[in-house]
């Protein structure tokens, strides 16, 4: 699973399946399989999982009430579609989510010479892709240097590899050795490299990408035998609106102490359900497996039921995730129409360090979190929750809701009720009113967004909520930049700093106030590239912390993104599933693992 940020979420990946055994599925069918999976030969050597050996067989069904965008895991910059390409591509590493370890996956071994910038990885020989072609390190040369690298495809994945405007050096030493050189020291290195780059098949996309056609590749359009991947498991069906349908993958590396070739699972399969509801009415009706969001909301409903037995309900404590609402700070023009992206009178706001910390203070928290999330969750103000603890900064600047305060600070730059008519006009006479965006299908957002519309009024804002399918939201943040403000959060990742490097530089893919800027537009947002490049060339980790400590604190300062709170994380799942490590750090709290989880058969 790639290793960025910000993957917008939809809401809750809920596993679907039925409690009455969809783990004894498979048959004749599963032992055919088996046995000509049992023909290929396993490369030297096999990545063996150490854990307990598990049961082949079975299907497991998620819902999601997103649908792919994409199942190229270089473009993709949503969790709708990295929900579906996490089971197919793999890198040269592999990240064990509840030790934050980088593990051995392609590359069985790797080391780094004395110079602290060049890397050796030793890849498994015999590697295969799901169309039995060999994988070799021409494979990783081509992904890097020809796709990740290449600055003719917009990717987010570069964001973070980045060292002082420089890329790395990625050369093939011999058909199973890669050489990997750094323009400085790198400290994310293993995490953000060796996991966070998912290998492409060069015999499939090299003519595409000569052709300049890479980013349109591998789409939702794309037949399952076009999509030759490395992973798990492979596409089997796509049907727009209803389903997405993996297969194990019969090339797959990884056996477990007893030889069997994983996964376990034969079939993955994605339904489209129509909101979060859905998904957990599924759960609680024995049609479904895990549930891995539980809200807050729902937890006493889940803790009754889990009290008869029929699962367990899991407390992982404040996680990762957290809400937020951010305004569009663009300054560029629209090139078709050659008009501003944003309103200039409405940029005027935005860009105004005053006017968003007027709309931080304005939120009220507490009452998010005791009407929507039934006290489960706690305030936040920052780019980090306190659930990393390696590189979360206590002393940023807080927001506790002080509406008067917000007035104050309004008036400050001009912002009054000019009129008497109760809502506040600017020193033009401009009503401040604007269109906030969210999901739909996410009730807990669309409450947030109707309590902040709440608040606001009570200033004496107009805010006109909007809310929108997922991906036609997502086209708007990353492909048009036609919107005004937008409520979603912050997911994916791992508790590295270096993940943040595609939404914290101005460069960024995902800088989402203002994405891709050629240069910063703004001198805070220049010293955060400064430190974001400083940290990442810092073998030092308190070094490291110092400098990601004051990014932490100009953000707390300039506030791009007003956060709302961190929910308290839940998950539920049946019983009989085998292999379970849940965890808080990754957004797939109990399937990050999925090729090496069963069911238990009686």
């Amino acid at each position: 699973m790639r290793l960025k940020r910000l993957l917008f979420t939809v809401g809750a990946a809920t596993i679907l399946g039925t409690f009455a055994g969809c783990g004894n599925k498979g048959g004749s069918e599963s032992a055919t399989k088996a046995a000509d999976e049992a023909k290929i030969p396993l490369p030297e050597p096999p990545l063996v999982f150490e854990g307990e050996p598990g049961v082949r067989g079975g299907t497991l069904v998620v819902a999601e009430f997103g649908e792919p965008k994409t199942f190229n895991p270089i473009t993709q910059n949503e969790g709708s579609s990295e929900v579906i390409s996490r089971f197919m591509f793999g890198a040269l590493l592999n990240l064990d989510w509840p030790t934050q370890k980088a593990i051995p996956f392609l590359a069985e071994s790797w080391s780094m010479e004395p110079d602290n910038r060049t890397w050796i990885f030793k890849l498994r020989k015999g590697l295969k892709w799901s169309d039995g072609h060999p994988l070799t390190a021409d494979d990783v040369v081509f992904t890097c240097m020809d796709i990740v690298f290449n600055p003719a495809v917009n990717n987010v994945i570069r964001d973070a590899l980045m060292v002082n405007g420089k890329g790395f050096d990625v050369s093939k030493v011999d058909d199973y050795t890669v050489k990997v050189v750094t323009p400085t020291p790198y400290a994310p290195f293993l995490e953000s490299f060796g996991a966070g780059v998912p290998i492409m098949p060069k015999h499939v996309l090299e003519k595409v990408v000569q052709e300049k056609r890479f980013e349109s590749s591998y789409g939702v359009d794309a037949k399952p035998s076009e999509l030759v991947c490395n992973g798990a498991f492979k596409l089997k069906q796509y049907k727009p609106g209803e389903s997405t349908t993996l297969e194990r993958n019969q090339y797959f590396f990884e056996v477990d102490k007893k030889g069997q070739r994983l996964p376990y699972f034969n079939n993955v399969i994605y339904t489209v359900v129509p909101d979060m509801n859905a998904m957990a009415l599924r759960f609680l009706s024995r049609e479904s497996d895990a549930h891995e969001t539980v809200r807050p909301d729902e937890y006493d409903r889940f803790k009754e039921e889990a009290a008869k037995g029929k699962f367990q309900l899991l407390d992982l404590g404040m996680g990762l995730e957290r809400a937020f609402f951010w305004f569009n700070q663009n300054t560029n023009v629209n090139a078709s129409t050659g008009k501003p992206l944003v309103d200039p009178k409405k940029s005027k706001w935005f860009r105004n360090k005053t006017f968003r910390q007027a709309m931080a203070y304005a939120v009220d928290r507490e009452s998010i979190i005791k009407s929507i999330y039934a006290g489960k969750a706690e305030p936040n103000y920052g780019f980090e929750t306190p659930a990393n603890k390696k590189w979360y900064n206590p002393n940023i600047k807080k927001y506790s809701y002080d509406s008067a305060k917000a007035k104050a600070l309004l008036k400050e730059i001009g912002i009054e009720d000019r009129n008497g008519d109760g809502f506040l006009e600017d020193a033009d006479g401009n009503v401040i009113e604007f269109v906030l965006n969210t999901n739909t299908g996410n009730n807990i957002r669309e409450k947030t967004a109707i309590i902040i519309q709440e608040d606001l009024k009570k200033l004496g804002i107009k805010l006109i909520y909007q809310p929108m399918e997922f991906n036609a939201l997502v086209a708007k943040i990353d492909n048009s930049y036609d919107y005004e403000c937008v409520l979603l959060s912050i997911a994916g990742g791992s508790a590295d700093p270096s993940s943040s490097m595609n939404v914290l530089k101005s460069e960024g893919f995902t800088h989402q106030w203002f994405p891709r800027q050629k240069k910063p537009s703004t001198e805070w947002e220049a010293k955060i590239d400064e430190l974001m490049n400083l940290q990442i060339q810092t073998l030092d980790y308190p070094q490291r912390k110092k400098y990601y400590d004051q990014v932490q604190d100009i953000l707390s300062e300039e506030m791009p993104m007003i956060y709302t709170v961190s929910p308290t994380s839940f998950a539920a799942v049946r019983s009989d599933i085998g292999n379970l490590r849940p965890t808080v750090l990754s957004y797939y709290r109990v399937t990050w693992n999925a090729e090496e989880l069963y069911f238990k058969k009686k």
